[in-house]
């Protein structure tokens, strides 16, 4: 028995009724299973020759869908963990559609029973201290974008801020009074409170003293008052890191990130001796245990467990 419901018409409904209505996803996730489907649906449309509006749900079979998987890692060089976050977007929605078209349970259970692929787990990576002072200095602060730049990084490197969590803060997600804290909504949509160092505090009271860019609240716009997009981010960082490392030499192996600086946070409060059921809260992790990933980076505590 054919499919009644055509591809085109699932997935719209995935998105507009599943995703956002009854989920309540974040815009992250939404935008990330989108750019899932628009590139399953590129590598459909030049497999069978046909354009995404007349592809038939039938037709998204798990011989298709491994081949997709597969030419993502050949041509688009994707590693294997890039190629799970695909595959668990395509599984949301199969998971979806099994309930909407229970005539194409057979296909859909296919689709569900493709494996992720194992890969290796790789050491985090992670900034000495001297390599952190010299990429804070990196920033001329004697320009409006210099300071912005310092601050972004400065708070990045004390609160351990993901990168959407950083980009997404508001002047108003910032207290400076008594118990100086900034305020986020991270992943799986948990709110919580960072503390603020009493530098950071410092220089994010001259910061906030400053005319906002073109009235935006977004606390380190771009140039046009929006909000910095990952690419603008990458940039600033790809920027000062090539110009600390004339400072500080050991950085022009390093590929620094605003999740490196996460977890130079992480390892930082650690070796201090903060417990690791406190730093998952700060972190904002859904699990202590993810936190255990750091144990593996301080030999030295491990070595007087020893």
């Amino acid at each position: 028995m054919k499919s009644k419901a055509t591809l085109a018409a699932l997935l719209e409904n995935f998105f507009t009724q599943r995703l956002m209505n009854q989920r309540q996803a974040s815009p992250h996730t939404i935008s990330s299973y989108r750019d899932t489907f628009r590139l399953l649906l590129q590598f459909a449309q030049q497999r069978l020759h046909r354009p995404p509006a007349r592809l038939a749900f039938e037709e998204i079979d798990a011989p298709m869908i491994t081949a997709f998987l597969d030419d993502l890692e050949k041509n688009r060089g994707i590693t294997a963990r890039s190629r799970n976050l695909r595959l668990t977007a395509i599984r949301s929605f199969f998971h979806y559609a099994a309930y909407e078209e229970p005539s194409r349970a057979a296909q859909i259970q296919r689709v569900l029973a493709i494996p992720g692929k194992r890969h290796t787990r790789s050491l985090v990576h992670f900034l000495s201290r001297p390599e952190i002072d010299a990429l804070l200095e990196a920033p001329d602060q004697g320009t409006w974008f210099g300071r912005r730049d310092h601050g972004l990084l400065l708070v990045a490197v004390q609160t351990g801020l993901r990168l959407s969590e950083l980009t997404g803060l508001q002047r108003g997600d910032v207290v400076l009074g008594t118990g100086a804290h900034v305020r986020c909504i991270g992943k799986g949509r948990k709110e919580r409170c960072t503390p603020l160092a009493r530098s950071t505090v410092a220089v994010l009271k001259a910061w906030l003293r400053e005319p906002p860019r073109r009235n935006t609240e977004v606390l380190f716009p771009n140039a046009r008052g929006g909000r910095l997009s990952p690419d603008g981010v990458h940039y600033l960082f790809v920027k000062h890191c090539a110009a600390a490392s004339k400072v500080c030499a050991s950085l022009k192996h390093k590929r620094v990130t605003v999740h490196v600086l996460r977890h130079t946070m992480a390892l930082d409060l650690l070796q201090q001796g903060v417990d690791r059921s406190v730093i998952a809260l700060w972190l904002g992790h859904e699990s202590v245990e993810t936190t255990q990933i750091y144990y593996a980076q301080t030999p030295d505590m491990c070595s007087k467990a020893i």
